[in-house]
């Protein structure tokens, strides 16, 4: 079991410039991998203001319950169809060791914390805003986007000082089958209430991002990184 959680997960690696100063770490959601996010770097301008590496992790394989056992890149298994309470603590407690050592990686790449933004769709959201709700040092910020909080009824037992500062930003379908906008809407609540300054939005999709959305977390992306340099 230490062996799996100590395994460094393979990334795509793009870098839109030279020596970046700032890093934004991408979860995928279930069943997809690092190059399902990949194509989004294209699309934002903040990217193009600044040199940014975007780590885009690959989840380990492993098998999933409630896909009749069927191994596939997970960051936890999906151990029944609540998945808000069904929680497979084990594979979620080996990604979120795993997504530690990346960030921690980029802090010896010279990367200062509150640089350094950490991202993901789905169970890559529900890992992103778990992981990066619980540092020491506060981060640049999180973006979580069609996800629900993991942990919620602990929140206060994991949520660190750091992670009770930094900034996040949701976003949900209001068509989505597979995570209901509701678990999003129940999770900003549950920020809110624990003084975790949450931005949402919700956009007339399914379980997927949308342009207006890209824009928005373009925007989003832009405010917490600031100017760029020179």
């Amino acid at each position: 079991m230490n062996s799996s959680e100590d395994k460094k997960l393979e990334c795509l690696i793009t870098e839109t410039g030279p020596t970046p100063d700032c890093t934004i770490i991408w979860l995928h959601g279930l069943g997809a991998d690092g190059h399902d996010f990949a194509p989004i770097v294209p699309q934002l301008r903040s990217g193009q203001k600044r040199a940014i590496r975007f780590v885009f992790p690959h989840a380990p394989l492993r098998s999933v319950t409630v896909n009749g056992g069927v191994s596939m890149r997970a960051w936890y298994d999906i151990m029944g169809f609540d998945i808000a309470r069904d929680q497979d603590m084990d594979g979620i407690r080996q990604s979120l060791s795993q997504v530690d050592a990346l960030i921690h990686d980029e802090f010896a790449r010279g990367i200062a914390p509150q640089r350094l933004l950490l991202a993901g769709f789905s169970q890559g959201g529900a890992i992103a805003l778990r992981a990066g709700l619980a540092q020491r040092q506060q981060l640049g910020g999180v973006i979580a986007l069609s996800c629900y909080l993991l942990q919620q009824q602990q929140i206060e037992q994991w949520l660190s000082a750091a992670g009770r500062s930094t900034s996040v930003f949701m976003a949900h379908g209001t068509m989505d089958p597979v995570v209901s906008v509701s678990l999003g809407r129940e999770a900003v609540e549950a920020l809110r209430a624990a003084g975790v300054a949450t931005e949402w939005s919700e956009w007339n999709m399914p379980h997927a991002v949308c342009p207006e959305e890209i824009q928005a977390i373009d925007r989003w992306i832009d405010a917490r990184l600031g100017d760029a340099e020179q």
